[in-house]
Order: structure tokens, then C-alpha cells, then sequence
């Protein structure tokens, strides 16, 4: 099927190379005169297309409606129609989904934290009661000082449920610039995009089918499971809440980790605390050494 746009190049070729008037070139592509002089009144929408693609680069699997919304949560106030306009041209549409052993798109390798409250990851686990019903644990960890920062359990923990938490954290301690995570449904909602955008907290999201890019927190939960899930068994979901959470403070006040020089993680972030605050008092501006290197 020849488009309006290929009519009037082909009727543009022929007034140029044949030398035939407009009249006679629109007759031989059927075009209409009118149609062959129309000139778009439309703008470039140049700064539209440029966050256009910048999300899309960075949202592999959202449609033109969550794109939509997230230009208005830049302040770029844009009806949907018009956005899905850009979404074609731009050939992001036409985005498949790979296999998960394949990643997606190039992306930005995370270099190591350097101190407390840089970076935290999030994950589930799963595990299921004495009756059988499904179990939820959300889990999240500082990846630099190791501490577990708290988790959720109960047996549906959708959207609303991770920002609760993220909130409850940070009345005990700043948030991080970055927080690291899966694709799964409840980090890829509206709801934990919003939350980000009001706290100016940035989501990284692993490649597909690759946990070993998230691998704190699977650390994290793989001595959950070997020290508590595995160990205990479940009454209630009130009763799991009780021995994860006593797990939980005996992991980061007891329990000794290699990566930190065998110092359980409160420890640790106490002596890392400690290290930059004399550094900070003497060197305006200059990092801590890490603690590790002391012991």
C-alpha cells in the first residue's frame, strides 16, 4: 500500500527528473494537487521526542500509556493521543521481548557502594505456612554495610505493601540514591514509580532472568532460608512475622559475615560510621577507608 507521504515524493520525482508539471505528475500518482502543496503545520516537538526515547531506553517494557504518564509526572503535559503519534514514529513500538538469558539492552553497570545508605537492594522469597497457603517475605538490604533493613511478610504483598516498607525504613535512616531490584509487577507499578519520583530515588532494574546482578539481596535470602525459613515452621502469618523479625535483629547484631571481616553487619556500620566521621572532622569532603581494610 503506497502512503500519502511516498505520493508526494514519487510526485516530486517526476516534476524534477521528467520535467512534467504538478498537474500532470499528480495524475499519474493519483494525488490531489492540494494534497501534493500541503506543508505540516505541526512542530519538531524536538524536547517531546527526546524524553520520549529517554524513558523508553530506560522502561524496556512500557507502553506508550505509562510513558504517557511519566512525561506528566515530568511536568510535560501532553495529550495521549499525540504521545502515541511520537511512540510510532520514533519506531519504539517496535521493541521485542528477548529471551531471558539475552538481555534487553545494554545497561548501566552499578559500581560499588561506598557507604551506608548509597544503595539498597529489594527481593521476595517465598515460602508458604503449616496449612500450605502461600508465603511472602520482601526483604531489603543495604549493600554496602549488609544489614537487613527490614522486611514485609504476609501472603499477598502487592505495590502498596513495598512503598509501606521503603516508608517505615526511612523514618529510621536517610534513603538511597539507588535502589536495585527485578522486573517482577510489584517494582515495575505506578505506585513505586511515583514514590521514587517524590523521594528523587532512582529504580534499577536488573536484566531478565539474570538474579546474580542483584546479588546482595539474593545473598540475603538465601541465609533467610537456610537459618529461618527452612528451620521454623509457621503457625500463622502473625507467627512468621514474630520469628523472621527475630531473625532478622540476630542477623544484624550477632551473626558474623565474611565479606565483612566476620563482624555482623550493625557492627560494622557502627565502625564505618565511626571511621567517617573521624575522617570527616580532620579532611572536609574525604571518604572513609573501609573498615575491612582494618581488621
Amino acid at each position: 500500500m503506497v502512503t500519502v507521504a511516498q505520493r508526494r515524493e514519487a510526485t516530486a520525482y517526476l516534476r524534477a527528473e521528467l520535467v512534467l508539471s504538478q498537474r500532470r505528475a499528480c495524475q499519474v500518482v493519483r494525488l490531489h494537487r492540494s494534497t501534493s502543496r500541503y506543508a505540516k503545520q505541526r512542530g519538531e516537538d524536538k524536547e517531546l521526542r527526546v524524553r520520549l526515547r529517554f524513558w523508553a531506553a530506560r522502561r524496556l517494557r512500557w507502553g506508550y500509556r505509562l510513558l504517557h504518564w511519566q512525561l506528566g509526572e515530568e511536568g510535560l503535559r501532553v495529550n495521549r493521543k499525540k504521545v502515541l503519534r511520537l511512540y510510532r514514529e520514533e519506531g519504539l513500538r517496535i521493541r521485542r521481548r528477548r529471551r531471558k538469558h539475552v538481555a534487553a539492552a545494554p545497561r548501566e553497570k552499578l559500581t560499588a557502594p561506598t557507604r551506608a545508605n548509597e544503595r539498597w537492594s529489594m527481593d521476595f522469597v517465598a515460602d508458604e505456612l503449616e496449612d500450605g497457603r502461600r508465603l511472602r517475605v520482601l526483604n531489603t538490604v543495604d549493600d554496602f554495610t549488609r544489614e537487613c533493613l527490614g522486611n514485609e511478610v504476609d501472603r499477598s504483598l502487592p505495590a502498596e505493601r513495598v512503598t509501606a516498607l521503603l516508608e517505615r525504613i526511612a523514618k529510621e535512616r536517610p534513603l538511597p540514591k539507588t535502589i536495585v531490584m527485578d522486573n517482577g509487577p510489584e517494582f515495575a507499578s505506578k505506585e513505586l514509580h511515583r514514590w521514587a519520583h517524590r523521594n528523587h530515588v532512582t529504580l534499577h532494574f536488573i536484566d531478565p532472568g539474570k538474579p546474580t546482578q542483584n546479588a546482595f539481596i539474593e545473598s540475603l535470602n538465601g541465609t533467610l532460608r537456610e537459618e529461618c525459613l527452612n528451620a521454623e515452621v509457621f503457625e500463622s502469618v502473625e507467627d512468621a512475622r514474630v520469628k523472621i523479625e527475630r531473625w532478622r535483629r540476630r542477623y544484624n547484631t550477632r551473626r558474623p559475615h565474611s565479606s565483612l571481616a566476620n563482624l555482623p553487619p550493625a557492627e560494622f556500620a557502627r565502625r564505618a560510621r565511626a571511621l567517617g566521621e573521624a575522617i570527616g572532622a580532620e579532611e572536609p569532603g574525604a571518604l572513609p577507608p573501609d573498615p575491612r581494610s582494618k581488621e
